[in-house]
């Protein structure tokens, strides 16, 4: 059985979940008659069924090679004796979303759930990658408990622009920021452009579609050693085979979501996501699947987590390297080899073995230069780190691993955007009043905003700044930021400015405190003068009236909770 009731314990194929039209030999008869329609032999309609999302979608570059992906895992289900029957599910690509990708991460795990329960199939294999379906997938696949085996398909490979190798997308964001504060002309942007990603497959740093890669493996979900293979890799297309092969025997062993995703698998993946320097996206969604299984993550524990778990990778925008050297370097193997103290070694994957019986194994070549040791770490602690205080009393995320250990401790004024538009109307006005030391602060970009909670955390630097050198600022917001991005930058502030939050009380010219050391983040303003404009300040704009946007504008959640739907939680 699986967490809701159903008997997986012996392949059902085309006869599991039967359509009701009350005669259940009819509905047998019928579907297997219209499965003939499609070419299927008496042997193959009798064989267990694997069901494979497919993905592809000409407005998602990074699932270009979804089509060979699907072949191979169909490969492998045939050379094991099952039926594969791909289906479409939505898919999201990244820069292609309007107002943001976040927003149609909760529909499209409804849409995965949805159809892994509904339509017949033993096991399911996810094929995904660009940063929201990852992690749409497995919450969805997380919720119909059904054996579920994820496919990532990979990362880019690097380009090459005058002796200079590029990658998507913290090289982009590096030279974009060049570009605005005239360091750069348009002729040499516009050939950067051209070579920032040049292969199929996810961002080429460790940003949230690796990050939730490694997470997918780490949580026993993907096979073992595949989280980093290139896109372009004949290993990716090997794996792809392999993921196929091993559905049916992880159906036989029984090993749903429900078995893998435990509080000691989640914690695992925390220490990861720490040690990866990764994603801040990485702790919501996390956030978000754990969530679909009963578990939760309180940001004071990621906290505790954190300091005792140093950043051993050297990747990019943390460090110096790209995931292809990740691939090289040893992997996902070498990185939880070295973490394997602070592990929890008896959690399962989707092929049975336990963590503690896949690093028994002899280790293998490992490039220090990418993967350092516990002793020897890239930073001696974890990449993120949760504040809280007045300004964020349900917490935020600093991703420090990326941010510039000055302005750690830091008391500066602050300077306040009130919308995007507000925003991009202002930062770059020659008439803003801004100093190097002062905090840009953004409003009403959170969860339940008309902005659906965009990567708009990355906050330029106002351009008459950057032309005179600045490249960092301290910059707070309720929203998020690409894990590609770099710099000194709270997010997810919590609660949001459109349901009160006190980062929407704040003024121009307001003193904030920020302490990485204390893990605080505090409005240097009294109570009272805070509850007098509490009184005061406007209603939040008003909801979509209809369709997808006033369902996630009516029953979305806060960045604390992985902004998921209240509705689709685990029940108590």
């Amino acid at each position: 059985m699986n967490s809701d009731g159903e008997d997986i314990s012996s392949p059902k194929g085309l006869a599991r979940g039967l359509t009701n039209y009350g005669d259940r030999d009819f509905s047998l008869y019928l579907r297997r008659s219209f499965a003939k329609a499609m070419g299927y032999s008496d042997e193959m309609l009798e064989r267990p069924i694997v069901g494979i999302v497919n993905t592809a979608s000409g407005y998602n570059n990074c699932h270009r090679g979804v089509p060979e992906l699907v072949d191979a895992v169909k490969r492998g289900v045939l050379a094991r004796g099952g039926l594969p029957i791909d289906f479409p599910t939505i898919s999201l690509g990244e820069v292609f979303l309007n107002p943001t990708s976040l927003m149609f991460r909760n529909l499209m795990a409804m849409d995965t759930e949805e159809m892994i329960r509904a339509q017949p199939m033993d096991a399911v294999v996810l094929v995904g990658g660009c940063d929201k379906t990852v992690p749409a997938q497995l919450m969805g696949a997380a919720s119909a408990d059904r054996p579920s085996l994820q496919l990532v398909v990979g990362p880019m490979m690097t380009g090459r622009h005058e002796g200079e190798r590029l990658g998507a997308c913290t090289d982009c964001r590096r030279f974009w920021a060049d570009f605005r504060a005239a360091r750069i002309d348009k002729t040499r942007i516009s050939a950067i452009e051209g070579n920032l990603a040049t292969t199929i497959g996810t961002c080429a740093v460790m940003g949230t579609a690796s990050t939730m890669a490694c997470i997918a493996e780490t949580l026993g979900l993907t096979l073992p050693g595949t989280a980093a293979i290139p896109a372009v890799h004949a290993d990716r297309l090997r794996a792809a085979e392999a993921t196929g092969a091993q559905a049916l025997e992880t159906a036989r062993l029984g090993l749903t979501p429900a078995r893998l995703i435990t509080e000691k698998s989640v914690e695992n993946a925390l220490r990861v996501l720490l040690a990866l320097g990764g994603s801040t996206n990485g702790i919501l969604h996390l956030t978000a699947i754990a969530g679909r299984r009963g578990i939760s993550i309180p940001l004071r524990r990621l906290n505790e987590l954190s300091d005792s778990t140093p950043v051993l990778i050297n990747l990019k925008p943390t460090g110096e390297g790209y995931m292809e050297d990740f691939h090289t370097a040893g992997g996902m193997g070498a990185l939880l080899r070295e973490l394997a103290p602070l592990l929890h070694l008896e959690c399962q994957s989707v092929t049975g073995e336990t963590l503690g019986d896949r690093l028994a194994a002899a280790p293998a070549y490992v490039d220090r230069a990418t993967i350092r040791t516990r002793e020897a770490p890239f930073e001696a602690v974890g990449g993120l780190v949760a504040l809280f205080g007045n300004m964020a009393p349900g917490g935020a995320i600093l991703k420090r691993s990326a941010a510039d250990p000055k302005l750690f401790e830091a008391t500066g004024r602050a300077v306040v955007f009130t919308s995007l538009e507000d925003l991009a109307d202002r930062i770059d006005g020659d008439d803003l009043d801004v100093k190097a030391d002062d905090i840009l602060v953004l409003q009403n970009a959170g969860p339940k905003s008309p902005a659906g909670m965009p990567e708009a955390g990355y906050i330029p630097i106002p351009k008459k700044l950057a032309q005179r050198g600045v490249k960092d600022m301290i910059r707070i917001s309720d929203c998020r930021m690409s894990g590609t991005a770099f710099g000194t930058i709270v997010l997810h502030v919590t609660p949001e400015a459109a349901i009160g939050g006190a980062i929407g009380l704040v003024q121009n010219g307001d003193e904030i405190r920020l302490s990485v050391a204390n893990n605080t983040l505090d409005l240097l303003v009294d109570d009272e003068e805070l509850k007098r404009r509490r009184q005061t300040t406007p209603a939040r704009p008003a909801r979509p009236g209809r369709g997808y946007g006033k369902l996630y504008a009516d029953h979305v959640m806060q960045a604390d909770q992985g902004a998921d739907f209240d509705f689709l939680m685990a029940s108590e």
